[in-house]
């Protein structure tokens, strides 16, 4: 496989068309995206033909890996926006020192995630279980799990790198690989086929745990082969305090923001408790198939990152200009496409996941009200992308935080009207999405003008 030397690395996402690269890009992304969501699902379905203890066990230890992503998301944002703009700027050893505290950050949670994961997970689990029998599944399936979750780190730090380059390929690869290894082990390891050992949850757990593992010595093994940068990815370095605070200063508002989805999730279950079980099971239903809709605009958000990113360390204000207007009408586009497919017929896209007609009409519901806020999350997710790019993801954080104040002030003083039905809850949370939007968008406008202003291409360029 080819790799890319500095030169090729500075020049790839700041010349040419930016629409092929932003498609290009994404195209990998999202496949990416897809195949990390199969993960989970993969667990799901084989631990779904143990009981329905092991089913609501391993939806407990799933909190866990939330948790896990954001702040995988915290260093993967911080890293991403410095390399990708060091790049840019030819600036090849700061490239080189902010992946190395990126990684010595991420084998630090890694590290972390163990000790906590195996000292405090059970009690934990043991909690918020509904009875023994779920609390037990959940903590075998966890302890097979949480050496998937450390791993999530330091692969994250190596993909995150070659994503600032515009590498996005092999990661793909990996993942899809990863992914297909895991469905191979998952009945071997959970069912005992062909070894006559079912390990249950633990082995549903275990079996991602070995999947991860192959991944991460794949993306290694890869790392040196398709870029020529970085050598040595695995080579101790001393901690550089200043360059860990910039990692942390950019990702961290994207982690809380990566959080902020969580409690909503947790306050909508909460609101349509009183609508009964069927409310809950459609929301969920109706949840997935929207997050699945949505992997189009988030590919190309985070396809922004690095595209905008280096033309930004390239000071290169058109580019960067061009790239966000670009990505804006690409989102746009599929988003309304993809609000017509669920106005025309949303009960096709939630029917393969439920056969209870009570609970299709639900998901069906929520899926045509949301939908309507699909172009204005698409635009969410350009501006996100754009402001990792700039360095500076506080503008997101705030947006998020509004549209969490304006939903659960609206949603719970809704939800405590006589007159209230479930709908009413869902057009409040398609308007919060548009406040966002607006919020988001303003914030791009400024940051824009503020951050390109007098940015010009140095003479040497």
């Amino acid at each position: 496989m080819r790799g890319v030397d500095q030169t090729t690395m500075q020049q790839d996402l700041t010349q040419g068309s930016i629409s092929r690269k932003l498609i290009g890009m994404a195209a990998f992304i999202g496949m990416g995206l897809l195949f990390q969501t199969l993960y989970y699902l993969v667990d799901l379905y084989f631990v779904a033909g143990i009981g329905p203890d092991a089913l609501a066990g391993v939806g407990l230890a799933g909190i866990v890996f939330f948790l896990a992503m954001a702040l995988a998301q915290m260093v993967g944002v911080g890293a991403l926006s410095l390399i990708a703009r060091a790049i840019g700027a030819r600036d090849f050893a700061q490239v080189d020192g902010v992946y190395r505290q990126s990684m010595l950050l991420s084998v630090g949670l890694s590290v972390l995630t163990l000790a906590v994961g195996y000292g405090f997970g059970g009690a934990a689990i043991r909690a918020i279980a509904a009875d023994p029998g779920t609390a037990e599944q959940g903590i075998a399936y966890l302890y097979g799990f949480l050496p998937a979750l450390a791993l999530m780190f330091p692969t994250g730090a190596l993909s995150s790198a070659l994503r600032a380059a515009g590498v996005v390929r092999p990661t793909m690869l990996v993942q899809s690989g990863s992914v297909v290894l895991n469905a191979v082990l998952a009945p071997v390891l959970i069912a005992g086929w062909g070894t006559g050992q079912p390990l249950g949850a633990f082995g549903a757990g275990l079996a991602t745990a070995i999947a991860a593992a192959v991944s991460f010595a794949a993306s290694l093994w890869l790392f040196g082969r398709v870029q020529t940068l970085i050598h040595a990815p695995m080579r101790p370095t001393a901690p550089d305090r200043a360059v860990i605070l910039r990692i942390i200063g950019i990702g961290l508002p994207s982690a809380i923001e990566f959080l902020l989805m969580f409690v909503t999730m947790a306050v909508i279950y909460s609101l349509i408790r009183q609508f009964g079980a069927e409310a809950q099971a459609g929301f969920g239903v109706g949840s997935r198939v929207m997050q699945a809709v949505f992997l189009p605009a988030m590919a190309v958000s985070f396809a922004v990152a690095p595209v905008a990113g280096q033309n930004f360390g390239a000071r290169l204000p058109d580019r960067v200009r061009r790239t966000v207007r670009d990505a804006a009408l690409m989102s746009t586009v599929l988003m309304a496409a993809l609000t017509a497919l669920c106005l025309w017929e949303a009960r096709w896209l939630v029917a393969p996941f439920t056969p209870d007609p009570a609970v299709a009409e639900v998901a069906s519901t929520y899926l045509r009200i949301v939908s309507l806020n699909f172009v204005a999350t698409g635009l969410i997710f350009t501006a996100s992308g754009t402001f990792q790019a700039l360095g500076d993801t506080r503008p997101a954080l705030a947006g998020g935080l509004l549209r969490l104040a304006v939903f659960v002030g609206g949603a719970s003083w809704v939800a405590a009207q006589p007159w209230a039905r479930l709908e009413h809850i869902w057009w409040v949370s398609a308007a919060s999405a548009v406040v966002h939007m607006l919020v988001a968008l303003l914030f791009l406008r400024r940051q824009l003008m503020v951050k390109l202003a007098g940015l010009s291409a140095p003479a040497s360029a």
